[in-house]
């Protein structure tokens, strides 16, 4: 399946939209992993497991977007946002959306 960010294809040609489709995660740093968060944001530099986290939940929003797009039918996912959200302590969000079509090749 084709995924997205811009609102077309070359080379391809959108035959039928489908319907908006997306993919939401939340998904927890432990105890262990925000204090040496903490500490790399004391001392600077990037914190590893924080990143881990968040390709993690990146990618079981993206995976649970495409199999919704893919029971609608769907050949592409285009014009796809993905946003990051901070709720409670620890707890991190990531909603992928997008819209799911059809797609001829040109």
């Amino acid at each position: 399946m084709i995924v997205t960010t811009t609102n077309s294809l070359d080379g391809y040609k959108v035959e039928q939209y489908l319907g908006i489709v997306s993919g939401e995660t939340i998904i927890g740093a432990n105890v262990f992993k925000d204090f040496f968060a903490s500490i790399t944001d004391i001392v600077g530099g990037r914190s590893a497991s924080y990143e881990r986290v968040l390709r993690e939940a990146k990618a079981t929003a993206m995976a649970e977007m495409e199999a919704q797009a893919r029971a609608f039918g769907a050949t592409a996912i285009i014009g796809i946002d993905l946003d990051y959200e901070t709720i409670r302590d620890g707890m991190l969000m990531v909603t992928a959306s997008g819209t799911a079509v059809k797609t001829i090749k040109l």
